[in-house]
């Protein structure tokens, strides 16, 4: 008996051991054996169901399910219901929240919420979108291809409000004759009397047309060579705000070559043109129902809109001339409630300028409310996405960077005057103004730059009331009543999970689902990430994750890992969007290595002079912080400072490629994935804002490419890339693969991946990418 249980023991003992011990092959499977998060909550329009999405066989047709706040179980919700549920979530509401609208297999809905009657308003062959309330909440409205339409709540009565029409107006018909058909046109009056008395007859009949009272007939608004970007419509149905644009014909989009394909044939993938191609141009127009008339929104106005940016100084003689007036684009108009006022958020094309106006509708002006200004470029959370509205008739919010960190607003249009609800050194990442627009909903890393949290806030500014405690990150939905809220949370060690809490301070959460984990993903001591700070050359504060192995285990060697994106936050207390990295990190760590993942400068979460601390200079402190990093490690953890390695994707692959390129005597080896080499070869929207365009700054592109130092190569590079990338195109790693071969370089190896584009979805391709990484670091960092 004895013998049997120290077998079982043994064997029990070794299961254990097993399922704690990592591997590439096992961390790089489908990730479905980790487990699946609940995602995408929202409340019925009772407020006594959240319904949730999750799907960890990913079936479309089985991803829908619902907690109740009576019983707090998950349930399925049924095949018929589903879609149905789905499409009511993104419901619009009536003033009193009686009444919602939305749109259901291309058809417009109204539902009564205490009764649940549905009245069908549309059933049509095209496709209806976009229903909202109009009209003093008077008439539903809604879009029908380019046009808007209203829908009558009291008579049933369908009205089409806008007549947009592709192409000129057509030109009215006149005949035009030389002199030589005019002569003859005339003499042919002149000689017979049949001829004259037909067209005596005829001009008879046309002022008699012309002298009756003209029906009613709806103006049409001709696009010309233009496409409708948005239209919008004021509470009281007077004014239609629409904004068109006209692309600008010499752009070039790249073509990306798919060579995997079911025809056996080689493909084509149209792709992003590449930065500094010409852009689109934007106007904006009202047109007036009430009095028939089109008039442009007078942007000359703007304060500050033929400004030069300020890198042109180190062009000395370039761009004397007078500038023309900066291409910008209105968004807007958010009308006031009984539209009283209509503000417009303004962003100037070159992304230095972000304004918030006044438009008077009736004559197409625009008054100041707020200029920000940034000569790096205007971001930040509520900024970007121009996150704005109104408290009363008279009292505007926003949010605005001009503290350097993002923070809410208002803004009195009676009085002109501005007012500061929150600040100090934070960010305020959303707000939401309550159904009563008496307080704010705001979620900010107040507490830690690693964290967000959920807060109450008086519309009249004060103190913030902390609803959420729990260390990590919320992304919160609140009831219809305000009474509850439900919320996604996430620590660095454990996946998102769904919790209930009432709506207050000092409420306990309860977690109803257990869904993010399996058995196998639980069995391993996943780390929590300790978030740690190390000063800069600059004596600026960088926070990072860090990974140390115990004390038997360690090798002395490290590995720095760059994030993507840039503009992205990963030194944070909450489950990563990195979670193969963050697993991978853990397998590291078991290795006895030192693991160092920095929120470099261009980061997220820290404010503006962190977020532009790049500008002009992608590479440079940005680059610095991983070398800092890096000394930090040698300096505070034991590394060998000859044994320090450093990979990441995207971005975090560019600057590989620029470490080991440019401070090639800091890194021993480097893993760059799906990197950019060249910054004059990526997309419009992202580059030119950090380095303006190529041939207005072709010094901070030089500057800033990994491609113009490759001869610096020093240590061990691999270079990893989907071969069907849509957003780093693949022409980025052959171009710099060339450069190497060029330059007579020995120490690189190019992996390539036939069917992967920019995110890898195929566990083989993550596997064979990581397994290299494995291979790169442990041949050359453990061999020192």
């Amino acid at each position: 008996m004895k013998r049997i249980l120290l077998q079982v023991a043994v064997l029990l003992l070794s299961a254990a051991s097993y399922a704690q011990t990592l591997t590439v092959e096992k961390i790089m499977r489908d990730p479905k054996w980790i487990g699946t998060s609940p995602d995408n909550l929202f409340w019925a329009a009772d407020g006594k169901t959240v319904y949730f999405s999750w799907n960890p066989e990913k079936a479309a047709a089985d991803s829908l399910y619902s907690i109740s706040l009576t019983d707090r179980q998950p349930r399925k919700t049924l095949p018929a219901e589903r879609q149905h549920i789905q499409v009511m979530a993104n419901a619009s509401y009536n003033i009193p929240r009686t009444q919602m609208v939305y749109t259901w297999q291309g058809d417009v809905l109204l539902r009564d919420i205490a009764s649940g009657k549905e009245t069908r308003i549309t059933r049509t062959a095209e496709l209806e979108s976009g229903a909202e309330f109009g009209f003093h909440d008077s008439r539903i409205l809604f879009r029908r291809n380019r046009n808007i339409f209203s829908w009558e709540i009291q008579t049933g009565l369908t009205e089409q409000l806008t007549d947009f029409v592709a192409g000129a107006k057509p030109a009215e018909r006149s005949e035009r004759l030389n002199a030589q058909d005019q002569f003859l046109k005339d003499q042919q009056q002149e000689l017979f009397q049949a001829i004259k008395d037909k067209k005596a007859k005829s001009d008879a009949a046309t002022a008699f047309n012309k002298s009756l009272p003209k029906s009613e007939q709806l103006r049409s608004l001709y696009l010309d060579d233009r496409s409708l970007s948005d239209a919008r419509v004021s509470p009281d149905g007077r004014f239609v705000v629409y904004r068109v644009f006209r692309e600008s014909g010499a752009g070039k989009g790249a073509m990306v070559p798919n060579f995997v394909t079911e025809s056996g044939f080689t493909g084509e993938l149209r792709t992003n043109a590449k930065v500094g191609t010409p852009q689109p141009s934007f106007e904006s127009f009202v047109f007036d129902r009430l009095k028939d008339t089109v008039i442009a929104v007078k942007t000359s106005v703007i304060p500050g809109i033929s400004d030069k940016p300020g890198y042109l100084k180190d062009y000395p003689g370039k761009d004397t001339a007078k500038r023309a007036p900066r291409g910008v684009i209105i968004n807007g108009p958010y009308w006031s409630e009984k539209g009283t006022h209509g503000i417009v958020n303004i962003r100037s094309q070159d992304n230095k300028d972000r304004w918030i106006m006044l438009l008077d509708a009736a004559t197409g002006t625009l008054k100041p409310i707020d200029r920000q200004r940034d000569e790096a470029w205007v971001g930040g959370p509520g900024i970007s996405w121009g996150s704005t509205g109104w408290i009363d008739e008279n009292t505007c919010w926003f949010q605005s960077e001009a503290t350097g960190y993002s923070h809410l607003y208002t803004f009195n249009v009676a009085t002109g005057q501005k007012k500061a609800l929150t600040q100090g050194n934070y960010e305020v990442q959303e707000a939401e103004l309550s159904v009563n627009k008496q307080y704010f909903y705001i979620t900010t890393n107040e507490a830690h730059p690693g964290e967000k949290q959920f807060y109450r806030l008086p519309v009249s500014g004060g103190k913030a009331e902390r609803i959420t405690s729990l260390t990590g990150a919320h992304t919160v939905s609140i009831s219809p009543d305000e009474k509850w809220i439900a919320y996604r949370y996430s620590a660095s060690n454990k996946p998102w999970e769904m919790y209930l809490q009432e709506n207050k301070a000092g409420a306990k959460p309860v977690q109803v689902t257990n869904l993010a984990m399996t058995d196998e993903f639980k069995a391993y001591p996943w780390r929590e990430a300790n978030v740690v700070t190390f000063k800069a050359r600059d004596n600026q504060v960088v926070h990072a994750r860090l990974y140390t192995p115990d004390a038997t285990k360690r090798n002395g060697a490290a590995v720095i890992f760059v994030h993507g994106a840039g503009y992205l936050q990963n030194a944070h207390k909450w489950w990563s969007q990195y979670y193969r990295e963050y697993m991978f990190h853990n397998l590291l760590t078991d290795l006895g290595y030192t693991v160092l993942d920095i929120d470099y400068r261009g980061s997220a979460g820290y404010g503006r002079d962190w977020r532009t601390g790049i500008y002009r200079h992608m590479g440079g402190k940005d680059l610095t912080d991983q070398v800092d990093g890096a000394r930090y490690l040698a300096q505070q953890h034991g590394v060998d400072p000859k044994r320090i390695g450093i990979y990441g994707g995207s971005y975090g692959g560019f600057i590989t490629l620029m470490a080991l390129f440019t401070t090639p005597d800091d890194f021993a080896a480097g893993a760059a994935l799906r990197s950019v080499t060249d910054w004059a070869h990526y997309n419009h929207g992202y580059t030119s804002n950090i380095l303006n365009e190529p041939y207005t700054d072709s010094i901070a592109f030089r500057r800033s490419s990994p491609i113009y130092f490759a001869e610096g190569l020093k240590g061990h590079l691999l270079m990893c890339h989907g071969m069907v990338d849509t957003n780093v195109h693949f022409q980025d790693i052959v171009r710099l693969s060339q450069r190497l071969i060029e330059l007579g370089k020995n120490n690189w190896e190019l992996a390539v991946y036939p069917v992967e584009d920019h995110a890898f979805t195929e566990p083989a391709s993550w596997t064979d990418e990581y397994k290299r990484i494995l291979r790169l670091f442990n041949g050359v960092l453990l061999q020192k």
